[in-house]
């Protein structure tokens, strides 16, 4: 997968190498059009269970008398296991292969929400989202190393984005579903119908995404997790590009998770369902994912990153207003934004790491998911603090560490590589141990 140790390496030139696997995919090839399509509807999956229940943290609140932050452990707790789970799950599918992991991914993450749709308590409820965080680890671990692998490089951007929209998709009309199923039958009727949708997923990804034509598997051995670990760490612009999604995922979850709380209350006072309906805006993160990574492969990333973190400064300070469809349009420039910048992060770390583009991906989105657990939680006491104007100061710190990574990445020489396809060349010492499989 990416760089082995000398007494393991078989040397090869990078040619000769790159010559022994097949053609990536086509773009506009059938193939790819299926693949495309098996991993929007696993991120839709994916998504759709992870953040399912996020408008219904006041529900749970005051079914369990919990304050703000206690009731975000619902989401918390997911994505810490998560976070947990990506770098092994990459090293699994090194082994076993990226789809083998991804589907049971999608399995488990169906079973574990149909189980907790009978939580017999708060507790339970906290432990069987963890076991559904870490097995959903196995699809965002692999897919946009799979796309790296599998796919033309020319059309990476494009690629990555559409995962992003299915993600978007997914958290989307999840949060509203849930949010309708809850005013009719409570929580435990929308944990039921994620299962629902977690299996009907898990079917179609299955029969969609076509097998991996590039991957050569690799045994799980310490001293090849040991230098793919050291090789990712050593890779300049990768460690920059990690704390930039931790900073970004958490102000995005801290955002969602206490809107909710804000338009309960007066002078909104909204129903779980219509606070749901809020989620609806997440189809403009559905357009502004690929549409991002379009003009990243166009004009390079670290200029599309800076308009999209302006963008969503501009979303939080509408918030700030009473007047509801302020508060919307603030949220729907927060979230094109947030989207946006998310797309162009990721496909960014797909174009600089050059051992291990799985493990690569697998780091960028560990962080990411450290971000909503500990940002999450964090976002709690600033509510509890100051209320909605507490959350957007914090807000607004993690928005200024955004500025500052994002400044120096596009002072960095490798930013040119973040430029319309371009891709480092791989030195012919590391050609054996380019990533061949799988955050």
């Amino acid at each position: 997968m990416n760089a082995i140790p000398a007494r393991l390496r078989v040397p090869v030139r990078a040619n000769e190498f790159a010559a022994a696997l097949p053609p990536p995919l086509q773009v506009g090839s059938a193939a790819h059009r299926s693949a495309k399509w098996a991993l929007f509807v696993g991120g839709f999956a994916v998504f759709a269970m992870f953040y399912g229940p996020q408008p219904l943290l006041p529900l749970f609140a005051t079914a369990f008398r919990l304050d703000a932050a206690q009731a975000s452990g619902v989401l918390s707790a997911t994505a810490g296991a998560m976070a947990l789970g990506l770098i092994p799950a990459g090293f699994l599918a090194q082994r076993y292969g990226p789809k083998p992991v991804m589907l049971t991914a999608i399995v488990l993450g169906a079973l574990f929400s149909l189980l907790c749709a009978i939580a017999p308590s708060y507790g339970a409820l906290i432990a069987l989202r963890a076991l559904l965080g870490l097995s959903l680890a196995g699809l965002p671990a692999v897919s946009s190393a799979w796309l790296a692998e599998e796919v033309d490089p020319r059309a990476l951007g494009q690629s990555v984005g559409l995962i992003i929209a299915g993600n978007a998709a997914g958290g989307m009309s999840s949060r509203l579903v849930c949010g309708l199923l809850a005013d009719h039958t409570g929580w435990r009727g929308a944990f039921a119908g994620l299962g629902v949708l977690g299996a009907i997923a898990a079917f179609e990804f299955w029969r969609s995404l076509p097998p991996s034509r590039r991957h050569r598997p690799r045994p799980l051995h310490p001293s090849h997790a040991l230098a793919d670990l050291r090789a990712v760490a050593g890779e300049r612009g990768l460690a920059p590009l990690f704390a930039l999604a931790l900073l970004l995922m958490g102000s995005f979850v801290s955002f969602y998770n206490y809107l909710g709380f804000r338009l309960v209350q007066a002078p909104f006072a909204l129903s779980h369902a219509a606070i749901g309906a809020v989620f609806l805006l997440y189809v403009v993160g559905m357009f502004s994912s690929p549409w991002a990574g379009r003009q990243a492969d166009r004009h390079g990333s670290p200029r599309v990153l800076g308009a999209m973190l302006a963008l969503c400064a501009a979303g939080l300070a509408l918030t700030l207003s009473d007047a509801l469809p302020l508060i919307i349009a603030g949220v729907a420039l927060f979230t094109f934004g947030f989207f946006a910048a998310h797309s162009v992060a990721s496909s960014w770390v797909g174009r600089l790491a050059v051992r291990s583009k799985a493990l690569a991906s697998a780091a960028y989105l560990t962080a990411y998911y450290v971000g909503a657990s500990s940002m999450g939680w964090l976002g709690g006491h600033a509510w509890q603090a100051g209320a909605w104007e507490g959350v957007l100061a914090f807000l607004g710190v993690l928005w200024l560490g955004c500025v500052a990574i994002a400044a120096h990445l596009a002072r960095l020489p490798a930013h040119r590589a973040a430029r319309g396809g371009m891709t480092p060349p791989i030195p012919s010492s590391c050609a054996q141990s380019q990533d061949p499989r799988p955050t």
